[in-house]
């Protein structure tokens, strides 16, 4: 994992994290392993049955769109 990719996912997940946040949730980074982003959605995203649509539409999207080198993005606990 290189330091910029880390540093260029961080910055994808900064810019749509205001918008998880007005529903109450946020997500974290915990892992980049290869061409996959692993993530933790916390606070009201947390078990809620929109998170899964949040994760690809909104995390995954963004974060290929930033960083082409990413293929996938999954959510851990």
């Amino acid at each position: 994992m290189t330091e910029t990719i880390q540093k260029r996912v961080q910055a994808a997940l900064d810019e749509i994290r205001p918008q998880i946040q007005m529903d109450g949730g946020d997500v974290e980074l915990v892992s980049v392993e290869k061409s996959t982003v692993k993530v933790r959605l916390v606070g009201h995203c947390a078990g809620c049955p929109m998170s899964a649509m949040t994760l690809k539409n909104g995390v995954e999207a963004l974060i290929k769109e930033r960083v082409p080198e990413i293929q996938k993005v999954e959510a851990v606990k």
